[in-house]
């Protein structure tokens, strides 16, 4: 894959992940984005690079740029999956990884354990960060961006049927919904406002995933009055998800499309408090 470089990162190999700070409410993350796998587990995967890719979320980073609070994670998911629970943040069976056998040696406590480091490392700078956008504006919101795979069947496979894959789904199972309601109602209207080749977003709510990663279920729990955690999965036809090249319009159409909802995020969240 070898898209325009303006669509993608290039973080250092030792970079865990990466954040900017500015003058919103809103943050969006893309903690799926990573493809980097610490150099003393090479010898260890049992994946290639590519099997590796087709189950990140590439260019969900890109979607978030316009916004001035951004949480970008660099490792990838098959290091450690800082969306699971702890105690299953690393693929160590495969059917914790869509029967993909990600190791071909057994790893060691030691490497077991500084990937969970970084697991605990992430969510006390997730913590931290979230108590100063708490601190400064009385609330806030959080875009939990991530992507799903759609022809599983092979490239030349059928798409998954309509009715279980929408563009957009959210999910909100971790969410007080009656609480946020007035601030995910606009968001979504808004979403479903925009028009991409001629049709407008098609964004239903808990149909493909239902918002159960660990990152949303932190957020509402640390911050049950505070934090409104929203997790959008895209569906990937932005891309091919079986060689990974990107659809440069689609991937610019998408940006903007985020780039709109803030105003209605900011004005919803001012309305509340």
């Amino acid at each position: 894959m070898s898209p325009d470089q303006e669509f993608i990162v290039n973080p250092d190999p030792e970079d865990w992940w990466s954040t900017h700070r500015g003058a919103s409410p809103i943050v969006g993350t893309a903690i799926h984005n990573g493809h980097h796998i610490r150099s003393d587990l090479h010898d260890f995967l049992g994946l290639s690079a590519d099997q590796r890719l087709r189950e990140e979320d590439p260019f969900t980073e890109f979607f978030i740029r316009d916004l001035p609070n951004r949480i970008v994670f660099h490792r990838s998911r098959f290091e450690i999956d800082i969306n699971r629970a702890r105690d299953g943040a690393i693929y160590l069976k495969p059917e914790q990884a869509w029967g993909l056998k990600v190791w071909a040696q057994q790893l060691s406590d030691a490497a077991i354990a500084a990937s969970l480091s970084v697991h605990d490392a992430y969510y006390a700078m997730l913590e931290t960060y979230l108590c100063g956008l708490e601190q400064q504006y009385g609330a806030f919101v959080v875009l939990d961006v991530h992507s799903y795979n759609h022809r599983r069947d092979g490239p030349n496979g059928s798409e998954m049927p309509f009715d279980k894959a929408p563009q957009i789904n959210i999910g909100t199972s971790s969410m007080d919904r009656e609480r946020w309601a007035p601030v995910l109602d606009p968001f979504i209207d808004q979403l479903r406002s925009f028009e991409f080749r001629g049709q407008r977003m098609d964004v239903r709510e808990n149909v493909a995933f239902q918002g159960k990663g660990e990152q949303t279920r932190f957020v509402h729990e640390r911050f049950p009055n505070t934090g409104c955690a929203i997790a959008l999965e895209f569906k990937k036809f932005f891309m091919d998800e079986w060689t990974g090249e990107p659809d440069i319009e689609a991937l610019k159409a998408m940006r903007e499309m985020i780039c709109l909802s803030l105003p209605v995020l900011r004005e919803t969240l001012r309305a509340r408090s």
